[in-house]
């Protein structure tokens, strides 16, 4: 015979009850701890990776940057009249001198205006001649005046004495020896007088000879611009070198200073260099710098450095020596290498692919032989073109991961194998 026991079904609910519960939790707490775990640390080929060692002693700073060698010596030749293009006697790349006849223009105004030039100053010269005839005339009218005004003077003196004289023997009446002085007295003045109109007409003959030969320069000067205007439609080069440019075409109007020839004298040569603008805080001139052409490396010395930035860069020219290697020619292209200053004794390590100079970055360090790479804080100073100061955060002979570890920007620790 069967006996009910219905307290039995309840302990058995409870039961099932109570371990469903546990059940719950220990999901639960085994989730949590799950999801309290670090990811675990990737592994990464050593043989990928661009390791690099921390290390004391002088470090460098330098800048770099693309550039250009450009002749030091460029000349625009500008048109000085108005005029047409009627020849072009020598093409781009040439050689010329001073004397060579770059290219013909003709006007017919300026030939014009020469001729008029030139007759102005022939009869400017006629002029002065003329002039220079007719006071030297003059001049010696009133000399012969004065003289013998001197003269007459001269002669009414020994009258006067001689009369005296006689005077004092009763030989002549005392009038006429009062005669004899008061004539000698207006002669004496009218000397005077004659002396001091020569003095004002050798003056007036100064002046007068001043304003002609300043009319005659005046003739002179634009007789010599009326010529170098003509001279000038035969275009020459002002220096010695290397034609570049004939921006004009046979047949064409020009108007002046319109730029007809461009001359450089591909001898002498100087560096163009464009420096990233970030990179372009320390450059002044007087730096050491290092030109490679490809064919060789060439020292120079930073001259000048743009005061503005374009696009970017500051143009920065750097003077070379005479002698270049073979193949340094106008326009090639070179890499150009500044020396900022020398650090001494100063914690550094290659530059990595990301981080700027006085910034904090996270490294890779390697740690356990190089097994496994750990994320550190390292604090940057001072940078160079392939180096970076070392301020905080690493020793000397510690490695780091210097290659783009943006890949693992999640994890904080490394495997290497």
């Amino acid at each position: 015979m069967d006996i009910a026991r219905p307290d039995h079904a309840r302990k058995v609910r409870r039961k099932r009850i109570l371990y469903a519960v546990l059940v719950v939790i220990g999901v639960v707490a085994l989730s949590v701890a799950v999801m309290s775990l670090e990811p675990a640390a990737p592994s990464v080929d050593a043989a990928s990776l661009w390791i690099d060692t921390v290390q004391r002693g002088e470090m460098v700073r330098e800048v770099r940057g693309p550039g250009t060698l450009v002749p030091e010596e460029i000349r625009w030749i500008p048109a000085l009249t108005e005029g047409r293009v009627d020849r072009i006697l020598v093409d781009p790349g040439e050689r010329v001198t001073p004397d060579t006849v770059i290219l013909e223009l003709s006007d017919p105004s300026v030939e014009q205006a020469f001729e008029n030039a030139k007759l102005q100053l022939l009869a400017a010269e006629a002029d002065h001649q003329n002039l220079i005839v007719q006071l030297q005339s003059d001049l010696l009218n009133q000399q012969a005046s004065c003289a013998q005004v001197t003269a007459d003077y001269q002669e009414a003196i020994l009258e006067a004495e001689a009369n005296e004289q006689l005077a004092k023997d009763d030989l002549i009446p005392s009038i006429d020896l009062k005669r004899s002085k008061i004539r000698a007295e207006q002669l004496a003045n009218r000397n005077r007088i004659e002396e001091l109109r020569l003095a004002k007409t050798q003056e007036s003959h100064d002046a007068q000879l001043g304003a002609e030969h300043a009319r005659l320069e005046q003739a002179r000067a634009m007789f010599n611009l009326r010529k170098r205007e003509r001279e000038s439609l035969k275009v020459r080069s002002t220096i010695a070198g290397v034609l570049q440019q004939v921006p004009v075409e046979e047949g064409q109007q020009v108007s002046p200073g319109t730029n007809l020839a461009r001359v450089a004298q591909p001898e002498i040569l100087k560096a163009e260099l464009r420096i990233a603008e970030t990179q372009a805080r320390d450059l002044l001139p007087g730096l050491r710098a290092k030109i490679d052409t490809r064919n060789g490396v060439i020292e120079g010395v930073v001259t000048r450095v743009d005061p503005a930035a374009q696009e970017g860069t500051v143009l920065v020219d750097v003077e070379l020596p005479r002698e270049l290697p073979k193949g340094a020619r106008p326009q090639l292209s070179v890499d150009g290498t500044i020396e900022l200053e020398r650090l001494e004794n100063v914690l550094y390590v290659g530059r990595t692919a990301y981080g700027q100079a006085n910034s904090t970055i996270g490294l890779f360090k390697l740690i356990n032989d190089g097994t496994e790479a750990v994320r550190v804080q390292v604090q940057l100073g001072r940078s160079s073109v392939s180096t970076f100061e070392i301020v905080d955060g690493l020793e000397e002979g510690e490695q780091i991961i210097r290659s783009d570890t943006s890949a693992w920007d999640d994890y904080d620790r490394l495997r290497l194998r």
